[in-house]
């Protein structure tokens, strides 16, 4: 992401660099939620949704983090949750969520 984007500045750019998102579009299609996760899974640390995840919703919509209304960012903040519980859930239970057509016909067997 070279060019300067609304609610976004040179850190956070660069951390979207790092975690493979390279221009505007591409976050659009992923997405606030998923652009913060990937974000986050290069991190050590829990990252503030009001600097990350607002911003990059702000940037997909076009307009200041600070004018997103509350019903929507509580609305991401519980996306983003289920998300790290879904996570969590998975490396705990490995395969617990490999239950693919395939997989399927082999319990059956």
């Amino acid at each position: 992401m070279n060019r300067k984007i609304s609610n976004l500045g040179k850190t956070i750019l660069s951390r979207l660099k790092k975690a493979g998102i390279k221009n505007l579009e591409e976050l659009k299609r992923l997405g606030s939620v998923k652009g913060y996760l990937r974000i986050q899974s290069l991190e050590y640390k829990r990252l503030p949704f009001c600097y990350y995840l607002y911003s990059l919703e702000g940037a997909i919509l076009g307009k200041s983090w600070r004018e997103i209304e509350e019903d929507r960012k509580r609305e991401l903040r519980q996306k983003v949750t289920k998300s790290r519980e879904q996570k969590r859930i998975q490396q705990t239970l490995p395969g617990l969520g490999s239950h693919t057509k395939e997989n399927r016909r082999a319990d059956r067997t």
